[in-house]
């Protein structure tokens, strides 16, 4: 019964935490954009004959990495190498994957997969923002646990 009066108490109206939330959310979508469009357009540019849905696993992955690597290199100066690789890696991964997951699925469902054009990359960044950001907002107000 706790749970249930929790989550009706819970405040979604927060400026100050959407902020927040949007700040580490856009951290992480650079991070995860240079790995994913990078990727992309190897196999894109260099005509690489992969299966589509192999690129956009690698993509995925790619993703993950440079997003830690650059989460790294961001808090490094705050809390030392060890520490900020640690912090990286600890990062939520669920958002990390629903974020890759949500630019591979807009760009496959728009232009048939592991293609980068001036149209989709917009579209593939807003939809790799805004789907981890009630999570990101979540995680801040409810646990206490950023990004950053």
């Amino acid at each position: 019964m706790s749970f249930i009066n929790s989550a009706i108490q819970f405040d979604w109206a927060c400026t100050g935490t959407w902020k927040l939330a949007s700040k580490n959310t856009s951290w992480c979508l650079l991070g995860c954009a240079i790995g994913d469009f990078g990727t992309i357009a190897f196999f894109q540019f260099t005509e690489f004959d992969w299966p589509v849905l192999a690129i956009m696993i690698l993509a995925i992955i790619n993703g993950l990495i440079t997003s830690i690597i650059l989460e790294t290199l961001i808090l490094r100066t705050q809390l030392g190498m060890k520490m900020a690789f640690k912090t990286a890696i600890g990062m939520s991964m669920i958002s990390m994957i629903s974020m890759e997951t949500a630019m591979n699925v807009t760009d496959a469902l728009l232009t048939g997969g592991a293609v980068l054009t001036w149209w989709v990359i917009p579209l593939m960044l807003f939809a790799g923002f805004v789907t981890p950001l009630p999570y990101n907002y979540w995680r801040i107000k409810a646990l206490g646990k950023g990004c950053h």
